[in-house]
């Protein structure tokens, strides 16, 4: 149950910031994101490392759904999507496996 409220917690957390963050400053990610990269500063190694997460949150979705379509379809969420795809998906994961983290991780193999 503390995972299952941590998730929930940090997604409405989530959600909050995010929609502030685009009512001020718009959904002009991308430009900034790989413009602070580009300029080879902190801003840009945290990008870096952000991005290499996102990639590997991509990489275990499409092989914990056996690199099907749909865990394809997933994989590209979770690496566009983040910790916005990634939390409700942990969520629905630990109810779907009832708490087992094993399984929740693994899937059942």
């Amino acid at each position: 149950m503390a995972l299952r409220a941590f998730l929930i917690a940090a997604w409405l957390v989530l959600l909050t910031y995010t929609g502030l963050v685009i009512s001020n400053h718009g959904m002009n990610l991308l430009p900034i994101f790989f413009g602070d990269m580009a300029e080879m500063g902190w801003p840009g190694q945290f990008n870096l490392d952000f991005m290499i997460f996102l990639a590997l949150s991509a990489l275990w979705t499409a092989w914990r759904n056996g690199f099907s379509p749909a865990g394809l379809g997933l994989a590209i969420i979770a690496f566009f999507g983040g910790a916005g795809f990634l939390l409700p998906y942990l969520l629905l994961l630990s109810i779907q496996t009832k708490g087992n983290v094993r399984h929740m991780l693994t899937g059942r193999r």
